[in-house]
């Protein structure tokens, strides 16, 4: 995309987003944007990240389990283009799902098929979108122990079921990670065992992320920002304006970081992206709770109580962010800095 168009389309998402009958749910949303070819993202790595991420970011900015959904669905279609699989399984409409927790409690199984096609057996946690989806992608196992091999699955057909029973969330609730249980359901092979976790994009995506959580830090700073802008100059808190400077160092030292990483990808798109991948998501997340204790701090009990936009984002961000795994997170970079040989941290 030129600059024209890429200012359009942001344009027009966010014109889209704007428009949205409050009640309506994620999925159904999800469903608008899909419609109107607003999930039709530059893909990681082709020169137009940043403009991805931003998108990413809009959504996110609005309403965070439709971020959780379309972040998803979005990635399953870099993921079936990365990996060579058709744009679309058959004609028609279709949202996707991509399915990759391995949960101690669930495991799929591969049955072996023939050209290409097999059944599954098994369950699969944390499905997010899974009563709405009508595809997903997701990671299985051969019987002979061969895995994690990435399968597309149509989730309308008898061999699938759905099960909305151990979803309790109040946090994200309207993304539905719900379990799914598959017997004999019919499915693709997408890629050659392995290949989901070595390709590029596995990385690139994780970084994608990041702007999403961005996106919700984004918007619980700017209401701060406009809560204290409405506020005489005089009556001012100096406690609230150094709530906003704090504010202000981390969502602008975070998105220099995110413009910074997407051009890396951009320019390394077949290198292990890891390492940027892993800076962009922790900094990220540190920068979700230093915005949240400051803008709950500044503007006290009434935001959470009287504005519905802010009161669901601020109980969705935390949620969200758990997707990253802390410590073991910050560990892996550690290692990653090692391995380096050199860090890159000189200016």
């Amino acid at each position: 995309m030129n600059a024209r168009v890429e200012s359009a389309f942001l344009s027009e998402l966010q014109h889209t987003l704007a428009g949205f009958d409050p009640s309506l749910s994620a999925a159904a949303r999800l469903d608008r944007l899909v419609q109107r070819g607003l999930d039709r993202l530059p893909l990681p790595g082709r020169g137009a990240t940043l403009l991805r991420w931003q998108a990413l970011a809009a959504v996110a900015a609005t309403d965070l389990s439709l971020a959780k959904l379309y972040e998803g669905h979005t990635d399953a279609l870099a993921i079936r283009s990365e990996l060579g699989a058709a744009d679309a399984p058959e004609a028609g409409h279709h949202t996707w799902g991509v399915w990759a927790a391995e949960a101690p409690q669930g495991r799929t199984v591969i049955a072996e098929g023939g050209a290409g096609t097999v059944t599954l057996h098994g369950a699969k946690c944390w499905c997010s979108g899974a009563a709405s989806a009508s595809d997903a992608l997701l990671t299985a196992w051969h019987a002979d122990g061969r895995g994690p091999q990435l399968v597309s699955v149509a989730l309308r057909q008898p061999g699938v079921q759905v099960s909305h029973a151990a979803w309790q969330a109040v946090g994200m609730a309207g993304s539905a990670s719900l379990d799914v249980a598959f017997d004999a359901a019919r499915a693709q092979l997408v890629g050659a065992p392995g290949d989901y976790l070595q390709r590029p994009g596995f990385w690139q995506g994780g970084a994608g992320v990041a702007a999403c959580w961005y996106g919700a830090s984004l918007a619980l700073g700017q209401a701060l920002e406009a809560s204290t802008a409405s506020t005489p100059t005089a009556a001012r808190s100096p406690f609230r304006l150094a709530a906003l400077g704090r504010v202000d160092l981390a969502l602008t030292s975070t998105a220099a970081l995110l413009r910074e990483c997407a051009a890396w990808i951009d320019t390394h798109p077949r290198a292990d992206a890891s390492a940027v991948a892993l800076r962009a998501r922790l900094t990220a997340e540190h920068t979700a709770t230093t915005v949240l204790d400051e803008v709950g701090r500044a503007l006290g009990a009434t935001p959470f109580c009287r504005d519905a936009r802010f009161a669901r984002m601020a109980a969705d961000l935390p949620v969200f962010i758990r997707q990253s795994h802390a410590e073991r997170d910050l560990a892996a970079l550690g290692e990653r800095v090692l391995d380096a040989g050199a860090t890159p941290w000189s200016l």
